[in-house]
This record gives structure tokens, C-alpha cells and sequence, in this order.
């Protein structure tokens, strides 16, 4: 088994795949690895560790186990593989209102934390780039945050918000890091950390909703949608490939529901 997934490393590894892809593809074939013990690696034991997955788990994480295997057997196996994709539930993320996002950070105390809370919401930045995000990364003249090699290895230019550019200049003064926003005893935050920031300032805000960090770029996207923003300029700051992805947040976007007058009103 560790031979396989040995194999499978390295085929990810020389496609230039990232490291939380190659994590999370390990993670998934090792499973099933575990699973075909018995059954032996064949087609029908994948299909019937999916079906068997797809029972305790929902669709998109089960379609995430399905690329991994699938990639495992047509680059590791050298057999080809042919499954549907699954059929996803469509369900739409509840977004935080503007007065919500407010509350939040005025519920925070800690300079470095208002800083996060309003980038990842300012700027529609995923977990991953607010711990990858360097000062050099930063044109305060520009007024522009350079996002390098992020989902897709992609580097992208998103608007530095007015509002905070001073207080994130006079931030970066701090301290002789590389990284804007660094642990107490220096380098990267955790993933951990951002989410314990986010949760907090919910909680400290009385927000019932289920809050955490890429629900602020889903409500970045949404009421920038609702201000009247183009989708393509969305798509840009986003980082995402596919228009298809982004037009998610015209459906998730309640601005033209709410401006209908029902005829009930007319009576």
C-alpha cells in the first residue's frame, strides 16, 4: 500500500499539484486502499466504495474521493475509468448581511485581527492567501494586493480597500516579517487561527449564522453582485476560471427578490 501511495505522490508531484491536493488525494485513495483490502483494486470496488461513501457523506465530498481515485488508477494503475459525476445537492451558503459583517468587526479588539476580518471580507481573499500573503505583495500606491500562485497556481491583482490602507501600512511597520500576518513567535498563522478569528468575532457579535472565513468571500461576491458589479470583473477578483463559477452568486444574491412588489400589495 505505502508503494502505491509512494507512486501516487510522485505522479501528482511532477504535475506540479499543490500541496494540499496531493494531501487530500493521499488522504482519499488510502482510504479506499483500506476498503479493497478484500475486494481486490477493480472498477467495481471503486464504484462500490462511492456508492457506499455516498450513504454517510454529501455529494462534493464524495466526488472529490471519486478524482482522487480515479486519477490514482488511470496515473498510478494505468487503468482507464469511466463513473458519472455525481449529481451535487444544490444548496446556496447563507450570507452575511453588510450590518452583520459591521458588527463583527466591531466586536474585535485586536488590530491584527480587525485587519484579517476586513481583508477576508474587503477583499474577497481565500484562507490560504491571507497566510501566504507577503508585504511586498502590497501597492499601497496602487492601492492593489498581488495574490501569487494561489488555487490554480494562479497569480491575480485584487483592489485594496481605501479604508484600510493606513492602518494596514502603518501594520506592516511592525516587525521585520516577511509575511503580513505572522504567529507571535513569527512565520505563518494556521489555518486554525483564522478560523478561531472568525468564529470568535461571530460569537462576540451574537450572530447565530454558521460564520466562518470563506463565508466572508461568499459575502464579498454577493454584495458586490448587489452594488451593481460586473461579473466578470467579480470573476477576476475572485480567481476563478469558469464564469460558471461565479454566476453561483447571482442565484445566491436576494437584492432582485426583494425589489419584486408582490401583487398582493396592489389590493
Amino acid at each position: 500500500m505505502e508503494g502505491l501511495l509512494s507512486k501516487l505522490e510522485q505522479a501528482l508531484k511532477i504535475r506540479n499539484y499543490s500541496t494540499k491536493t496531493i494531501r487530500g488525494y493521499l488522504y482519499s485513495t488510502s482510504k479506499y486502499l483500506q476498503f479493497a483490502k478484500k475486494r481486490g483494486l477493480s472498477e467495481d470496488s471503486f464504484k462500490e466504495y462511492i456508492a457506499d461513501n455516498l450513504d454517510k457523506q454529501n455529494p462534493s465530498t464524495s466526488n472529490k474521493n471519486k478524482f482522487a481515485i480515479q486519477f490514482f488508477f488511470e496515473n498510478v494503475l494505468h487503468q482507464k475509468l469511466i463513473l458519472p459525476t455525481i449529481k451535487k445537492n444544490k444548496t446556496l451558503p447563507t450570507i452575511l448581511t453588510i450590518e452583520e459583517v459591521r458588527k463583527m468587526i466591531e466586536a474585535t479588539n485586536n488590530t491584527k485581527h480587525i485587519l484579517i476580518l476586513k481583508i477576508l471580507y474587503g477583499c474577497g481573499l481565500r484562507v490560504s492567501e491571507i497566510i501566504n500573503l507577503k508585504k511586498s505583495n502590497l501597492d499601497f500606491e496602487e492601492s492593489l494586493i498581488k495574490v501569487t500562485l494561489a488555487k490554480g497556481k494562479k497569480d491575480r491583482f485584487v483592489k485594496l480597500p481605501y479604508s484600510i490602507s493606513n492602518d494596514l501600512k502603518a501594520f506592516c511597520k511592525i516587525g521585520n516579517g516577511l509575511y503580513v500576518f505572522e504567529s507571535n513567535r513569527g512565520g505563518k498563522l494556521s489555518t486554525t487561527t483564522i478560523l478561531k478569528i472568525v468564529k470568535n468575532a461571530a460569537k462576540k457579535a451574537g450572530i447565530k449564522k454558521r460564520v466562518y472565513p470563506h463565508l466572508l468571500r461568499h459575502s464579498f461576491a454577493t454584495h458586490l453582485i448587489e452594488q451593481g458589479t460586473d461579473l466578470r470583473i467579480i470573476q477576476k477578483l475572485l480567481g476563478h476560471s469558469d464564469i460558471k463559477t461565479t454566476q453561483i452568486y447571482t442565484q445566491i444574491s436576494q437584492a432582485s427578490i426583494k425589489n419584486v412588489k408582490s401583487p398582493l400589495d396592489n389590493l
